[in-house]
C-alpha cells in the first residue's frame, strides 16, 4: 500500500484535517480502524462560526444585545398562544426593523425546549440539497451554541450537503439566536439552509427525530419593497396560505424562505399541528418609510388536538351536561317503564338548529351511532332523536336491552355547517383535510358516507381515511382522488358522560 508522505499529494480534505485526525487516518490504513465518525468528530470539534452580521443587524455587544432582546421580548405583542409551540415562523432582518415581531413567537417558546431546529433560505449562495455546515458550534456576542448530535445522523442522508460558504455570511439563521439565547437555558441546533431542495422531502427526513422537546424556525421575511397597502396585501395571501395549510396558493406567497415555510407546514401535515398567526407587521410599521417596505411575520405551529379542545367553548358544562342527560333519559325512557324524557331548560343556543350525532359505547367498544348532519331541528331535537336511533335503529347491533343500560357510555358530537372543499386531485385533497379537526362527507352520486373528527383518532393516515371512507359509502377505495366527488367538511364539539364523571 502506498502512503501519499508528499502533501502536494494529499486530497484537499485531508489537507485541512488536524494532526491527530491525519495520524488516524494513517494508523486506519494499517490497523482498519473505522475512519467516519472519527473525521466528523474531530473536524466539528475544531470549528466554530463566528457571527457575521453582529453590529449590523444586531447589537456587537454581549450586554447591549441582551438588554435589545429583552427589550423587544417584554414590548411584543400579538395574539398570545395557549397551546405548546411547537414550531414558529420567524422572520429575519435587522432587529431594528422585524425584531418585535420575531419577540412576539420567541416570548412564547417552551422553556423546556433542548434542540431547535433552524432552517433559513441561503442569501448569497446556491444549494443543490439542504446544507448542515461541518462546524461544532455557532457564535453570537451572548456565547457558543452547540450543534446537536443529531446532525451527524442528518449529514449520512443523500438530501444533505455540506457547503461552508453558503453559512459563512448567512443571516437568515444568525439572527435567530439571540432570541433563543436569551429564553432557553441549554439547548442545541440543527441548522439547515436551502434553495430548491424539495421541502416534502426535507420534511420526512426531520420528522422521525422531532420529540415533544424540539422547536422547528423557519426563517423567512415576507413581500420585498412594495409600497405599504400592496405589501399588505401580497403578505396576507402568504399568511393566510400558511395557517390554512393551502400548500397551491403557496405559489402566490412572496418570501425569500419559502422553501423552509414549506418544509415546516409538511412537518405539520405529519405531525398534526395548527398554524396560527402570532403577529404581522411590515418595515413601514417599525422602522422605515412606507414606500418600499419588506413583510414579517410570527406564525406558531401548535398541536392539532389540543387546539381542538380549545375550539370547544360554544356550549356551556351545563349544556353538555343537560344534553348528555336529555340523551340517557330519552333511550330509558323506551325500555322502562316510568321513565320521563328530562328535556334540558331553555337556553339559547339549545334551541339552534344543529346537526348532530349520539354515540354509545359498551366497555368501550362501539355499541350504536346514528346523527343527522345538515341543521334540519333544534340541537334539543336533535340529540333525543339520534339518543334513541343509536340505541334501537342502528343497523350493524341489535335493539339495545334495559340490562345494557348501566354498561354503556353516551358521547355526544354536535356539528358545524359543513363547508365544500374544491379540490383538484387526491394530493390537493389531502393537502386541504386537518386530521383530527375535520369531520369528512364524501358523496358520489347516490352513495354518501361520513367519518365524524374522532375517527382520524383510530385512523390517522389520510389516505387510509379517506379509503375506508369511500368503501363504507359503497364507492371504489379510489373515489376520492377523483374531484368529480363531493367533499365536504365539518367540525365537532364533542363531549361525553366520561367527561362529567
Amino acid at each position: 500500500m502506498q502512503i501519499l508522505w508528499n502533501l502536494n499529494q494529499w486530497p484537499v480534505g485531508l489537507m485541512k484535517m488536524t494532526r491527530t485526525a491525519i495520524m488516524a487516518f494513517i494508523l486506519a490504513l494499517f490497523l482498519g480502524w473505522p475512519m467516519e465518525s472519527s473525521f466528523a468528530s474531530d473536524e466539528a470539534s475544531q470549528t466554530v462560526r463566528p457571527p457575521a452580521v453582529a453590529g449590523r443587524f444586531y447589537p456587537n455587544g454581549p450586554e447591549e444585545l441582551r438588554k435589545t432582546v429583552r427589550s423587544l421580548l417584554r414590548d411584543a405583542s400579538g395574539v398570545d398562544i395557549k397551546e405548546t409551540i411547537r414550531g414558529l415562523v420567524s422572520p429575519h432582518a435587522g432587529y431594528i426593523y422585524s425584531g418585535i415581531v420575531a419577540a412576539a413567537g420567541y416570548r412564547q417558546i417552551a422553556p423546556s425546549t433542548r434542540t431547535v431546529i433552524l432552517i433559513g433560505p441561503s442569501h448569497q449562495f446556491p444549494l443543490k440539497g439542504a446544507s448542515i455546515p461541518s462546524v461544532a458550534v455557532y457564535q453570537t456576542p451572548l456565547g457558543d451554541v452547540r450543534l446537536a448530535q443529531l446532525v451527524f445522523k442528518l449529514r449520512k442522508l443523500p438530501i444533505f450537503e455540506s457547503a461552508p460558504e453558503a453559512h459563512k455570511k448567512e443571516h437568515s439563521l444568525e439572527v435567530q439566536l439571540p432570541f433563543l439565547q436569551v429564553m432557553l437555558k441549554d439547548f442545541e441546533i440543527v441548522p439547515i439552509l436551502i434553495n430548491s431542495e424539495d421541502p416534502k422531502a426535507l420534511a420526512l427526513a426531520l420528522a422521525p427525530h422531532i420529540d415533544n422537546n424540539t422547536l422547528i424556525v423557519a426563517s423567512t421575511d415576507l413581500s420585498h419593497y412594495y409600497p405599504y397597502e400592496r405589501a399588505v396585501s401580497l403578505d396576507r395571501v402568504c399568511t393566510s396560505a400558511i395557517t390554512n395549510a393551502e400548500f397551491s396558493r403557496m405559489s402566490l406567497c412572496e418570501a425569500c424562505g419559502k422553501q423552509a415555510v414549506m418544509t415546516l407546514m409538511h412537518i405539520a401535515e405529519i405531525k398534526n399541528w395548527d398554524a396560527k398567526l402570532i403577529d404581522y407587521k411590515n418595515s413601514g410599521d417599525t422602522a422605515g418609510g412606507k414606500d418600499n417596505v419588506v413583510g414579517y411575520a410570527s406564525i406558531a405551529f401548535v398541536d392539532r388536538k389540543e387546539r381542538s379542545k380549545r375550539m370547544k367553548a360554544s356550549l356551556s358544562d351545563q349544556d353538555k351536561k343537560a344534553l348528555l342527560r336529555l340523551a340517557r333519559s330519552a333511550i330509558e325512557a323506551k325500555i322502562v317503564v316510568g321513565i320521563k324524557v328530562e328535556r334540558p331548560k331553555p337556553s339559547p343556543i339549545l334551541k339552534e338548529d344543529r346537526g348532530c350525532f349520539v354515540t354509545l359505547h359498551k366497555f368501550g367498544q362501539l355499541r350504536g351511532c346514528i346523527g343527522t348532519i345538515e341543521p334540519v331541528c333544534s340541537l334539543v331535537e336533535c340529540v333525543g332523536e339520534n339518543a334513541q336511533n343509536a340505541a334501537f335503529k342502528d343497523p350493524r347491533f341489535l335493539r339495545l336491552s334495559a340490562e345494557e343500560l348501566p354498561e354503556i357510555d353516551i358521547e355526544v358530537s354536535v356539528l358545524s355547517v359543513p363547508e365544500r372543499l374544491n379540490f383538484k386531485n387526491g394530493d390537493d385533497l389531502k393537502c386541504q383535510l386537518r386530521p383530527n379537526v375535520h369531520g369528512v362527507i364524501l358523496s358520489r352520486g347516490m352513495h354518501s358516507s361520513t367519518f365524524l373528527p374522532q375517527v382520524w383518532e383510530q385512523l390517522p393516515d389520510k389516505e387510509q381515511f379517506l379509503e375506508y371512507l369511500c368503501v363504507k359509502g359503497g364507492m371504489p377505495a379510489t373515489a376520492w382522488k377523483d374531484s368529480a366527488t363531493k367533499v365536504e367538511v365539518y367540525q365537532a364539539e364533542v363531549f361525553g358522560e366520561k367527561d362529567f364523571k
